[in-house]
């Protein structure tokens, strides 16, 4: 049944899962994708290749200072306020506040990520980094957007959560308990291993719930856990992506001065994809430390690739990885850094953990099973019609 799908993405400004998803979606549907934000040089290349158009005003962006703010006001207006003028069978929203477009238009299938994180479980966390005169207005600015999300997201016709961990935040912020759990693919043919060079690697994009400071600290500590003449041979390798937005260049500047204080430690910023493989292909493990991740897909990268994947102990990587099968779970940087003096230390069990995963992703992770629970459910959705 041919299906006449259209995407809504919030932006496509850097190289991350979810455009991973959005890249693979678009292709397979042939389907045009609207955006209120595309910076063609900072994400993925092959977004080219597809019918992409920018909706939304400008006219805030020249006003306020970029910024999530900014960002805020420009995306939801988008969405909100947008109404499709061209034939579809189906639109497909992604990142928060994209699934805004069910307020004029019908028949949508939310493709959640995560809800709007900074509206509802890291709100706290959000309103603690703003200066004491900011956290009024954020207050309520929170509290606007939460009444107008929730209310769109009850006229939602059909939502896929990426993970159990999103499934259960649709339930508490919602109340809705009719979300579909169905994980993210990946093309697992594209990786492989080839030896280890001696480095641990933490690929993910810069941001303060990333917690790159988390990946530095633990790698510090492995450092004092080795033997003496073992000390200078691992390495540290944190690459990804980095937005304009003001905070996470605080960030960056960050952690860019802990590194330049360690030995052996390097920051790589937006690395294509040949230069990511070949990271993954030759790493000793992959870290994975972020604050209670939605889904993630760095560790079924790291286990496409054969190798121990070392995260923490919450949110998506519960999910993904098969403790001490696949890789280790870990419940603070201390423990993370024993693991890391583990596997470098038993290159044979590394190796070992490092086949299970390409195993494990194989097994349930591939393109062919996403796309036959998507298929099923657009084309559902299409019989029902608009």
């Amino acid at each position: 049944m041919s299906v006449k799908l259209i995407i809504m993405q919030s932006n496509l400004t850097l190289k991350g899962g979810a455009e991973r998803v959005i890249l693979k979606i678009a292709k397979h549907y042939n389907a045009k994708i609207y955006t209120a934000e595309y910076e063609q040089q900072n994400t993925f290349n092959e977004f080219k290749d597809i019918d992409i158009e920018v909706i939304g005003s400008k006219f805030l962006l020249n006003l306020l200072p970029y910024g999530r703010i900014n960002q805020a006001i420009n995306y939801g207006s988008a969405f909100y306020n947008f109404k499709l003028k061209e034939d579809y069978d189906v639109i497909n929203a992604h990142m928060a506040p994209s699934h805004w477009i069910r307020n004029k238009n019908i028949n949508v299938l939310w493709y959640c990520h995560t809800p709007l994180r900074d509206v509802y479980d890291l709100y706290k966390y959000r309103l603690s980094l703003k200066k004491y005169y900011q956290k009024p207005l954020y207050s309520l600015g929170r509290n606007v957007i939460k009444h107008i999300d929730k209310n769109i997201v009850n006229k939602i016709e059909f939502i896929f959560a990426n993970s159990r961990n999103t499934e259960m935040r649709i339930k508490k912020f919602y109340n809705r308990n009719d979300a579909e759990v169905l994980n993210g693919g990946i093309d697992y043919k594209l990786y492989e291993n080839n030896g280890d060079k001696k480095y641990f690697l933490y690929p993910s994009r810069i941001s303060q719930n990333k917690r790159q400071d988390y990946a530095i600290r633990a790698f510090e500590i492995f450092k004092r856990k080795l033997r003496l003449n073992d000390k200078n041979k691992y390495k540290l390798i944190i690459c990804g992506a980095l937005s304009k937005d003001k905070s996470f260049r605080n960030y960056y500047n960050e952690i860019k001065h802990q590194i330049k204080k360690i030995e052996n430690a390097e920051l790589l910023l937006n690395i294509d994809e040949k230069k990511l493989h070949n990271l993954y292909s030759n790493a000793t493990a992959v870290l994975y430390p972020p604050l209670n991740e939605d889904y993630g897909l760095v560790p079924l990268e790291a286990m496409a690739s054969g190798k121990p994947i070392i995260a923490v102990n919450e949110g998506g990587p519960k999910e993904t990885i098969v403790n001490n099968k696949t890789g280790f779970l870990i419940n603070n940087e201390n423990e993370m850094a024993e693991r890391m003096k583990y596997v470098a230390e038993h290159p044979a069990i590394a190796k070992e953990i490092g086949k299970n995963g390409m195993q494990r992703i194989k097994k349930y992770y591939s393109w062919d099973i996403f796309f036959e629970k998507f298929d099923k459910k657009i084309n559902e959705m299409k019989k029902n019609g608009k």
